[in-house]
């Protein structure tokens, strides 16, 4: 026999009159740094979705009588220490370190949404969980995800899981925090009272309610993810040469400081840039998305 169909969820309303994409739209829209922030991340996913058409160059093309030449209009972000052209392996290292954040967070949100509703709503399970979070989050997070790389190689795939594993025990978290305060709400007696399962109520009734905190902390969580990546990378952790990727060419960068400062330049100014950008995006998100705001 089917399960009947449950309603009672307290989901929030929209204003009459408007639907729930355009009440959300209006409030991000008002964000002036979040425009911003989203135009920039369009263009970096477009710019890296793009990139053997928009990069003037090859990125591994070298020209070593040209080494450490600065920026001109021929190559207006210069060339390196093998005579390669910067701004072209600053657009291709563009895909490596997106893709990386991008992956990463897919990996900690999977995994830390699972294992956080699992914790938050069977009693039996919180512990064990629970307890092997905190003895993650006792490592400093970029000391838990060199120790995952030295134990799996160094390289893009490995430094993806290790990002994505060290981000898992904050998903958890906020989870299992907010399960809890919602599986004891009259919306799930009624559903329990219906018949529905725990599978059901789990994804059709909890998961809804929870997700717009963790599309939030998601957003904040890619910044953070990609600086990690780029830090793992410039610890020769990462994806190794000659692939271009940022953390790697501000590493590669170094020993090249007094001679040619463009080398570092660049390849720092587009990690800050895109850090910006999506902490702009996840500070829109928030506003738009968090309930304590509406009406506001």
């Amino acid at each position: 026999m089917a399960e009947p169909a449950i309603s009672a969820r307290p989901a929030l309303r929209p204003v009459a009159g408007r639907s729930g994409f355009a009440e959300f739209w209006a409030r991000f829209s008002r964000h002036r740094a979040a425009l911003a922030g989203s135009a920039v991340v369009l263009v970096l996913l477009a710019v890296a979705a793009l990139a053997p058409w928009v990069a003037p160059y090859s990125d591994r093309e070298q020209n070593l009588t040209r080494r450490f030449e600065g920026p001109s209009l021929e190559h207006p972000f210069g060339l390196d220490e093998l005579g390669r052209d910067i701004l072209s392996r600053v657009i291709y290292g563009s895909r490596i370190s997106l893709a990386m954040g991008v992956v990463a967070v897919g990996i900690a949100l999977v995994g830390g949404v699972i294992l956080g509703l699992l914790a938050g709503y069977f009693r039996q399970l919180d512990g064990p969980i629970s307890r092997t979070m905190d003895i993650l989050l006792a490592f400093p997070g970029i000391l838990l995800a060199i120790a995952v790389v030295a134990a799996l190689g160094p390289n893009e795939r490995n430094a993806m899981i290790a990002v994505g594993i060290e981000s898992i025990p904050a998903y958890v978290r906020l989870t299992r925090a907010s399960v809890l305060s919602l599986k004891e709400r009259e919306f799930i007696e009624a559903a329990r009272a219906l018949g529905a399962g725990n599978g059901r109520i789990l994804l059709y009734h909890i998961l809804p309610n929870v997700i717009a905190p963790i599309i939030v902390f998601a957003s904040l969580n890619l910044s953070t993810a990609i600086l990690t990546a780029s830090t793992l990378s410039f610890l020769g952790l990462g994806p190794q040469p000659p692939t271009s990727e940022w953390g790697a060419m501000v590493s590669s960068s170094r020993g090249y400081l007094r001679v040619a400062p463009h080398l570092m330049l660049f390849p720092t100014l587009a990690i800050f840039i895109t850090v910006l950008a999506f902490n702009f995006v996840g500070d829109g998100l928030r506003d738009a998305l968090d309930p304590r705001l509406r009406g506001t």
